[in-house]
């Protein structure tokens, strides 16, 4: 079981803000401990979001950073974590997991106190294949049957105890999910994004001038707008003389 049962409930010295000003202090200071995880070290604002994050389900601050990470923006918790918080709800009635190693399907099996319906969920090899999960370099070849473990344990307890997570879904999960590609900014066309970049699409004269705003705001570049759209001479005189960019 994680840290988070035994420590939840401690009266020893945690310090906890009272407010936005005293939130970003504290972050601003242990993000600059070593005994933070790596993730947070030098990072004032993932760790204020985990802070945050952590305070919406009880924990403080020290607990949140070790606990929940961030990834690709979003905060998530570790799969034990992620059940000790559940097992400290005061619905939770109890749980059950189980591996076959023959189909290899793990299973994780919920229910919540006072309700005699038990939820399970399962998920193997099968679902991690068609997921392209499996193989994948890192824990899924090293550690495949705790990753199914893992997988199916946060689909149970978020489907049960939605309510005790807050939204979150497992570090596991989270960093299974490609992270969020940038299409440029709302010029591009879709076309343009999705052919090759050698192949320019032109540019009409409405969709240059918002070209040119969000370059002069600093949103969009120069570089971009002529990697994506071929412009005409008088499009190209245009550009110049609107645009503030030296």
């Amino acid at each position: 079981m994680s840290n988070v049962a035994a420590i939840r409930h401690s009266s020893g010295f945690a310090l906890a803000p009272s407010n936005m000003t005293e939130a970003l202090q504290m972050a601003e200071m242990l993000s600059k401990s070593q005994m933070v995880p790596r993730c947070y070290q030098g990072k004032p604002q993932d760790t204020l979001v985990a802070m945050m994050m952590g305070s919406e389900l009880g924990l403080n601050p020290i607990q949140a950073l070790q606990n929940i990470a961030v990834i690709n923006g979003k905060p998530a918790i570790y799969g034990d974590a992620l059940l000790a918080l559940v097992q400290n709800h005061p619905a939770f009635g109890g749980h059950e997991e189980s591996f076959d190693s023959k189909s290899m399907t793990a299973t994780c099996t919920v229910w919540r106190r006072g309700e005699s319906k038990q939820h399970t969920q399962s998920f193997s090899q099968e679902d991690a294949q068609k997921a392209g999960l499996w193989g994948k370099a890192g824990p899924w070849t090293q550690y495949p049957k705790r990753m199914l473990m893992w997988r199916a344990r946060g689909y149970a307890l978020r489907d049960k105890f939605a309510d005790a997570l807050g939204g979150l879904i497992t570090v596991e999960e989270a960093q299974d999910i490609p992270p969020e590609r940038d299409m440029g900014t709302a010029v591009t066309d879709r076309e343009a994004v999705s052919k090759p970049a050698q192949e320019k699409q032109s540019i009409s004269d409405e969709r240059l001038a918002k070209a040119i705003e969000r370059i002069n705001a600093g949103e969009f570049t120069l570089e971009r707008l002529h990697t994506l759209f071929e412009l005409t001479a008088d499009q190209e005189k245009t550009l110049t003389e609107k645009t503030e960019v030296a």
